[in-house]
């Protein structure tokens, strides 16, 4: 059965062909992406949500494999399935339940992730299952039936459990499509597991079990190798072979590559799983590597997509100095510290050069979605692919006059927070709204337009980029950057000794001031005044509301706690700040004028 709407876009399985991939009659080889949160996201960081992990939605799932078809890809690996843990709580959703349990509803989303792969002719990669506890691994597997983690490889109860996941899963039957897993093209290889530390014999067992259920696609060894071994080279049912690099020397990464493909050489394709967090002279020399020595191919770790909310996930990655974070296409100013840019348009011009052909012009951004706007003039949309930028537009009306409020603003400067705050509006006054998306190559439609939305305040926001918000500095307070998965993905934030602090200054009277604090204990942290004159400050009565995150054992996530206090009066134009523990503040928001 062809996917609706259209031709099944796929006219062959890839195959294997001694150490070559072939698609047809020509060779099949890429240069892409890892892209973990393609069936399953582990980053929803919103600041009010105790729950990272949620499934993503038809948008986040269209934009991710929309942005490897436009940088050329071809391929892309996905993450494991996950695996239910013993303390989850009710709302955590995974994939794998217990010994022969799955859950439907997170499996519809593979569904669709296949289903739109084959549209944008991009094959996936699916590791089967995980060695390590981040999303439930060998280890959950194991607990199910009783038993260590150290069992899971040799336990004959425990391997016949894998060969059901195994079975099921490429037996489904697409809700979408109709098409059964072992019978879509649009799978490129099932991956026996990510990074596992497999014996031989269960590797073999494993993937004659795989082939035995699937004969139409390939099977990669997931062990977690950094040198191949013989076995896979030589075992019939292996059919494409892997290693992942992170070693902080490229040099060492290339030697170890070249060493691999001659392993490989005559024997069975091979294709460097993951790789990342160096320079990007570091990264194109091992891509260049991979293309100069005939390798099958690539994956760099890692890419995020657009999330439903507005703006993108992010996923900061403390390998290769604390400062490297998942990329995001087209690449923006905001990962000027890791070259995002500059590596994006490499990665794009590689993923073209090992197919032999030149990359084609980007096409213009298709139309954004525009989600929200508040009374306070704050704005959220859904972006596009390949969007560099956006363009605001407000009129009075929704027929027009349409004017241009803000030119090139970029989606990627904050995390999971409206994209642009209107602070040209006036209050009283109603307006609507539209974006438009651009990138080098034009503009696309305006979006949909919100509206009539009339304006309450103003709001002054603070997200701790630089210090131009910031009216004055008391004490010693400094901005960091750093270790930004255990501040929900906080990019920028201030951080200051007990008693240093800041005072904003305000246009006209304060109306409310919310702080974004991230800390490690339940207690005050922080304590809000404010003032007329910007001399004499009166202690504000703060409200409270503090969220755990789910993960801190793993993650060591901060406490998130949302402070609030309501302005002394129309003439209050000024609010301080002051730290009273250790803590950081990743946002300041401050509700100023009124309408008459």
């Amino acid at each position: 059965m062809a996917p609706p709407g259209g031709s099944e876009p796929f006219e062959h399985f890839v195959r294997r062909d001694g150490d070559r991939l072939l698609d047809g009659d020509r060779e099949f080889r890429f240069v892409s992406f890892n892209i973990p949160n393609l069936h399953y996201v582990e980053d929803d960081m919103r600041f009010d949500r105790a729950m990272p992990f949620r499934l993503p939605d038809a948008f986040e799932i269209e934009d991710a494999l929309g942005s490897i078809a436009q940088l050329g890809g071809q391929v892309v690996r996905m993450y494991a399935l996950s695996v239910k843990k013993p303390d989850d709580p009710a709302d955590i959703p995974r994939y794998i339940l217990g010994p022969g349990q799955f859950n439907e509803e997170a499996f519809v989303i593979l569904d669709q992730v296949l289903a739109a792969a084959s549209r944008h002719r991009v094959r996936v990669i699916i590791p089967f299952i995980d060695q390590w506890v981040w999303w439930g691994g060998t280890g959950e597997l194991a607990g199910f039936r009783g038993k260590k983690g150290d069992d899971f490889f040799t336990d004959p109860q425990l391997i016949e459990d894998y060969k059901a996941i195994v079975t099921t899963v490429v037996n489904r039957r697409n809700t979408i499509t109709g098409i059964r897993y072992r019978d879509d093209k649009a799978i490129l290889a099932w991956e026996t597991g990510n990074e596992l530390k497999a014996p031989e014999n269960w590797t073999r067992i494993a993937a004659a079990h795989i082939k035995s259920v699937d004969p139409n696609h390939l099977v990669i060894d997931g062990a977690g190798y950094g040198t191949l071994p013989q076995n896979s080279l030589k075992d019939p049912n292996v059919d494409f072979v892997q290693t992942h690099h992170y070693e902080p020397d490229p040099r060492q990464v290339v030697q170890r590559i070249a060493a691999n493909s001659d392993l490989a050489r005559g024997h069975k394709p091979y294709h460097v799983g993951e790789f990342g967090f160096l320079s990007t002279e570091a990264l194109r020399s091992i891509i260049d590597t991979v293309i100069e020595r005939k390798i099958t191919g690539a994956l760099l770790w890692s890419l995020r997509c657009r999330s439903r909310d507005g703006g993108f996930y992010w996923h900061h990655e403390p390998l290769g100095g604390d400062f490297f974070k998942a990329y995001h296409w087209p690449g923006f100013a905001s990962g000027e510290r890791y070259d995002e840019r500059g590596l994006m348009s490499l990665l794009r011009a590689k993923a073209f050069e090992i197919r032999g052909l030149t990359p084609p012009p980007l096409p213009a951004p298709k139309t954004p979605t525009l989600l929200t706007v508040d009374n306070g003039g704050m704005i959220s949309w859904q972006g596009s692919v390949g969007a560099a930028s956006y363009d605001i537009q407000r009129a009075p009306a929704l027929l027009g006059p349409w004017k241009t409020i803000a030119t090139d603003v970029s989606e990627a400067d904050v995390q999971y927070r409206p994209l642009y705050v209107d602070d040209s509006a006036r209050p009283g006054e109603s307006y609507h709204y539209r974006v438009l998306a651009r990138n080098h190559s034009g503009m696309s439609e305006p979006s949909n337009t919100v509206g009539p939305v009339r304006i309450d305040h103003r709001t002054l926001v603070d997200e701790f980029r630089n210090d131009s918000r910031i009216y004055l500095k008391q004490g010693k307070v400094q901005f960091r950057e750093n270790e930004a998965r255990k501040f929900k993905e906080d990019c920028h934030r201030l951080a200051g000794e007990r008693d240093s602090g800041v005072v904003y200054r305000a246009a006209d009277g304060i109306r409310m001031v919310r702080l974004f604090v991230y800390t490690l204990a339940d207690q005050q942290n922080v304590t809000v005044a404010f003032s007329k004159d910007g001399a004499n400050f009166e202690p504000a009565e703060l409200a409270v509301t503090r969220t755990t995150t789910y993960g801190g054992s793993l993650y060591g996530f901060m406490q998130s706690a949302l402070y609030s206090a309501k302005g002394c009066g129309a003439d209050s134009r000024y609010v301080k700040v002051t730290f009273r523990t250790e803590a950081q503040i990743g946002r300041v928001e401050i509700e100023h004028g009124r309408a008459d």
